[in-house]
């Protein structure tokens, strides 16, 4: 009898060095300073005991708003009421410094923080202008790991063929619920999904 073939059992992908904490923001329009960021999902995905990563805690805030400009259609994707944002959401001086104590808790001792995005530019550009405009440190630094760009990379893929909907397709991950999609909570939970899975390809594609 031939032995197992190794390759039919798939590996996962062992980390020692970050903290992966994926992202997502819902906006009022298309760039920051002059349209509002309103809400932000993240959660965190660390290592266990052996490096494998797991979907750990997560966090959910909305925010005031008050830059100059609105866009209806922007702002209509994600459907939060813009009077309730304005009486109950964060202002941005206390989302910055909730969302860093939230990373700095649970950033694993010996690892770096990583923001990671699906079209990561688009939300990090949020989160960095809202710390400089604010004049507080950014936790997670001036860079950004996009699942986007490592798509395209692990699966050979287009960067036009990179959305979530052709990645469910291509990895062992299960369809977006459509009807909690742009819930920043719900899409940062999905991204951490996709993350994990590519993270797995890429050792298993090394073979």
């Amino acid at each position: 009898m031939s032995p197992p073939d190794a390759r039919s059992h798939p590996l996962r992908h062992v980390e020692r060095r970050c903290t992966y904490f994926c992202v997502d923001i819902e906006c009022n329009g298309p760039v920051p300073g002059l349209y509002d960021m309103v809400s932000l999902g993240v959660v965190a995905v660390a290592p266990d005991a052996q490096g494998h990563l797991a979907l750990g805690a997560t966090w959910y805030a909305e925010i005031a708003p008050c830059a100059p400009r609105f866009d209806a259609r922007a702002a209509a994707v994600h459907g939060l009421d813009q009077g309730r944002l304005a009486s109950e959401g964060l202002s941005r001086a206390a989302f910055c410094e909730a969302l860093a104590a939230w990373v700095q808790a649970n950033t694993l001792p010996g690892t770096e923080p990583a923001f990671v995005g699906h079209n990561a530019p688009f939300d990090w550009s949020f989160v960095a202008y809202t710390y400089a405009e604010q004049g507080v440190r950014n936790p997670f630094g001036y860079k950004a790991l996009c699942t986007k760009s490592m798509a395209t990379g692990a699966l050979a893929v287009h960067w036009l063929d990179s959305s979530k909907e052709v990645l469910a397709q291509r990895l062992p991950i299960r369809p977006e619920d459509k009807s909690q999609k742009h819930r920043a909570d719900y899409d940062a939970a999905y991204q951490a999904e996709i993350l994990v899975a590519l993270l797995d390809h890429l050792v298993n594609a090394a073979r």
